[in-house]
Formats: structure tokens, C-alpha cells, sequence
């Protein structure tokens, strides 16, 4: 399965913030959405960088609270990896358990398109594993 056909049942949509924005606004939007993850981009195409919970975490428990007032541009992660809508799950999979990582924004031609969780990606496991079995048991009982 390709990342293509999880943004087709997903749909394309990214949270995205500004490098400026408060870490405490952040923290409203990651629960407002019930997400856990946003891309960081200056204008909803290019990205900057990923800030998650457990960036925000980490960054409270080495700051503590006066991080809520900081920028997300202090906490987040500079280096993202990404993927794009032609690459396959079960490479992503590979990446993502290696580099634990579990969100990736998708990119093409240098434009966010969209952002696949480690949820997201197991989800599509599950659903190609299902419509495996359905296959094998029609197989065994001759229906092929």
C-alpha cells in the first residue's frame, strides 16, 4: 500500500502553526483537535519543523513552566523527516520504528500535502492483514 491511498481515506489535512506561536496556544490546539502532533510551517506549504506532545514534555520537565510562553521555534524539531504519497507503508513502518518517530508529514514537489501518524500506518497493517485472510479463506473454500 502506498501513502497515497491512506491520505485518500484520511483526507489531506495538516495542522499547521507558526514558528511564533506560544507553546501554551500549542498545547490548546493539540487538545482542541485531540492530536498529537503539529507541522510547523510559516505559510501552511513549507515546513520548518514538527513540534509534538512529547517535545512539549521534555521541554517542561529540563525548563519547566515558563516553556508555555516560549515559541514553538525553542522546542520543536528542525530536522523532519518526510514522506511522499508514492512511498510505500511498509518502508514508512521501517522508518518510523527505527527513528521513533510517529508522525511524518507528507511532501510533494516541496508542499506539504499531508501528515500520516504511526496510528494511521497501522491501521493500513490491519486492513491489508483482513483483506489477506479474506482472500486465503475464499482460496480454501474454493471460491477462487
Amino acid at each position: 500500500m502506498r501513502i497515497a491511498e491512506i491520505l485518500s481515506r484520511k483526507g489531506h489535512d495538516v495542522a499547521t502553526v507558526t514558528p511564533d506561536t506560544t507553546v501554551r496556544t500549542l498545547l490548546g490546539l493539540l487538545a482542541q483537535l485531540n492530536i498529537g502532533a503539529v507541522v510547523v510551517s510559516p505559510d501552511d506549504s513549507t515546513i520548518a519543523g514538527i513540534v509534538s506532545e512529547r517535545d512539549v514534555v521534555r521541554r517542561l520537565h529540563e525548563y519547566g513552566a515558563q516553556i508555555l510562553d516560549s515559541t514553538v521555534s525553542a522546542i520543536m524539531t528542525h530536522e523532519v523527516r518526510t514522506c511522499t504519497p508514492a512511498d510505500h507503508v511498509d518502508g514508512l513502518r521501517k522508518t518510523m520504528t527505527e527513528h521513533r518517530i510517529r508522525h511524518l508529514p507528507v511532501v510533494e514537489e516541496d508542499r506539504l500535502v499531508g501528515i500520516v501518524s504511526i496510528g494511521d500506518v497501522v491501521k493500513s497493517a490491519i486492513s491489508e492483514l483482513a483483506t489477506e485472510r479474506q482472500h486465503l479463506a475464499e482460496y480454501i473454500q474454493g471460491r477462487y
